[in-house]
């Protein structure tokens, strides 16, 4: 039987394979999106001239995505090479990125092909999976949402609640803001949790994915002026498109400056495992949820976790719908519960509901579990 130093090791080897693997897609993010380019190209080269002549543009506009490609290509591969090494042991990462940029490995040459139908082409230690490229193309899009003006009206509606409910729960014109300690798991790129920190309060973001952290890092340590960056959240949508021109649009970050928190208020974000991590009871004031709830396997063991951590007297505010990420996922388990009995289990855990919309819950912790 394996013993807890093993399994120890079992994990912690996990962990960096994990790790490799996110860095490798950050890494080669450039090189796959080539790829699919130089396909569509061959194929628009292989159809009737007369046909071609019907979209005579499509080559040129074919040039500009790829310029756009290699742009957040380069933009990945810095946020990866300032972020990595201060996430995770710095050592360790230094050695994995350097190992990136002395390999002759290029995938765009590679001629072997992986038993796994769900792996892009892997060579050596740094295999990654479609499922690791999608989750590139997804964090390319949360930097429009997170932080550019372009995301302000979607942050609008599912942000703009929760702050004003903490404004109003914990008015800063009657107590110190900075006592009031508020956790935001999910976080994912940090606006949220930086907006919450912004105001004045105590606050902690969580975040499980490296495909949100390694980019969150960057962006609340490295970004010191207003839209000194630019990347192209779309580049990699090619289906739906009004024009070429939405594809390769441009968007600036941060729209506001990462730093502009005020004096000794405790920020920071925490990577891991929300129920892992969060064990102490009776430690927040408030826990605030956006598109977050649905991302558990089992949904009543976040909604036990909250409770739990939440002081007597401590708000839960949610926003978002309840899709449940692990739905239909073959192999993986997913509890969905229905709106109502969802409401009902919020109710039995202990907590008094005090609004409640399709979107929008806040519940305060009155009751003893």
């Amino acid at each position: 039987m394996p013993t807890g130093d093993q399994d120890f090791e079992d994990e912690v080897e996990r962990d960096r394979e994990h790790f490799i693997r996110t860095l490798a897609s950050f890494r080669f993010f450039g090189v796959h999106m080539l790829k699919k380019l130089e396909r569509t190209k061959s194929y628009y080269e292989s159809i009737p001239d007369r046909q071609k002549a019907l979209a005579s543009e499509f080559s040129s506009y074919m040039e500009k995505v790829k310029a756009s490609v290699l742009h957040n290509n380069e933009l990945l591969n810095r946020i990866m090479k300032h972020s990595a090494p201060d996430i995770f042991n710095g050592e360790h990462s230094a050695d994995v990125l350097d190992t990136f940029d002395k390999s002759s490995l290029q995938l765009s040459n590679a001629k072997r092909k992986s038993a796994n139908a769900n792996a892009v082409t892997p060579i050596g230690p740094f295999a990654f999976t479609t499922s690791d490229m999608d989750k590139v193309r997804s964090t390319l899009k949360q930097f429009a949402r997170d932080w550019s003006n372009v995301g302000r009206a979607e942050r609008d509606v599912c942000y703009e609640p929760i702050i004003r409910d903490i404004c109003e729960l914990y008015d800063t014109s009657k107590i110190d803001p900075a006592t009031v300690r508020i956790l935001v798991p999910g976080a994912g790129l940090g606006r949220l949790a930086w907006e919450i920190a912004h105001r004045g309060y105590t606050c902690q973001g969580n975040e499980w994915s490296l495909h949100m952290l390694i980019p969150a890092y960057f962006i609340l340590n490295n970004c010191k002026t207003v839209n000194e960056h630019t990347i192209y959240p779309w580049v990699t949508q090619f289906c739906n498109n009004m024009s070429r021109e939405d594809q390769i649009a441009p968007v600036h970050f941060p729209d506001v400056s990462p730093a502009d928190i005020p004096p000794n208020v405790p920020f920071s974000m925490a990577a891991g495992d929300f129920v892992e991590i969060y064990t102490e009871p009776n430690s927040w004031d408030c826990v605030a949820t956006v598109f977050f709830i649905d991302t558990a396997h089992n949904v009543l063991t976040y909604l036990e976790t909250i409770w739990r951590i939440l002081k007597p007297g401590g708000y839960w505010i949610n926003f978002g719908p309840l899709l449940y990420h692990f739905s239909d996922i073959p192999g993986e388990d997913s509890l969905e519960l229905s709106y109502e009995e969802l409401r009902l289990a919020i109710q039995r855990i202990g907590f008094t509901t005090i609004v409640c919309s399709l979107f929008l819950l806040l519940g305060q912790a009155t009751a003893t579990c």
